[in-house]
């Protein structure tokens, strides 16, 4: 699996962020954070990933803003009933909150699973002035990039470090972290799912 993504290299971690940015469910974090783990291993250099990274978060959400955002619009979610409905439900609460937050909405929304495509849509529906949105776009995607690229890289050395001092152990005790993150991360998740 290692060999896949090191042949295709980084226009593949560029793909992938850009397109679940633009709205395609893509694991574009989970690239990023794999990639920061190859950068780790000398695979590549961390910079060139947190710069891959922000450029297709930054492009994607450009893309979804005037494409979905803009052109679409409402009459893209009226086409049909099972947008209708989602449209209905929850894009008036959207536009309130991009009308009245919306710079902060963009740039935290790049750290938010749902938030990372949609707020793009809702904020060229909303009409919210491109350079503004722009500006915010840019700042969260770099800043996301560079976060969890950076934790990716420095947690992929510690790992690799424990597992070499402690062996079997280790790499357990690694497995066990993720897999309670995980649990922690999902029912999180839901539970903010179901406040919204």
């Amino acid at each position: 699996m290692t060999h896949f993504f090191t042949s295709h290299g980084l226009p593949l971690l560029f793909a992938v962020v850009l397109l679940e940015s633009f709205g395609i469910p893509l694991p574009g974090e989970t690239a990023l954070i794999a990639f920061g783990v190859l950068a780790s291993q000398g695979h590549y250099s961390i910079g060139w990933v947190i710069v891959v990274a922000a450029a297709g978060a930054i492009v994607g959400d450009n893309l979804g803003y005037w494409l979905i955002g803009r052109l679409g619009g409402r009459r893209l979610f009226e086409r049909w009933e099972p947008l209708r409905r989602y449209a209905d439900r929850f894009l008036p609460a959207a536009e309130r909150l991009m009308a009245k937050h919306g710079g902060k909405t963009v740039f935290f929304g790049r750290f938010i699973t749902v938030l990372r495509y949609t707020a793009a849509w809702v904020a060229g529906i909303g009409r919210m002035p491109w350079w503004r949105f722009l500006f915010w776009n840019a700042a969260g995607g770099i800043c996301w990039a560079t976060a969890v690229g950076l934790v990716a890289y420095y947690a992929g050395h510690a790992a690799a470090d424990a597992i070499q001092r402690y062996g079997i152990y280790a790499a357990a005790g690694i497995v066990l972290a993720l897999l309670i993150g995980f649990f922690v991360t999902h029912r999180g998740k839901k539970w903010l799912e179901n406040r919204l």
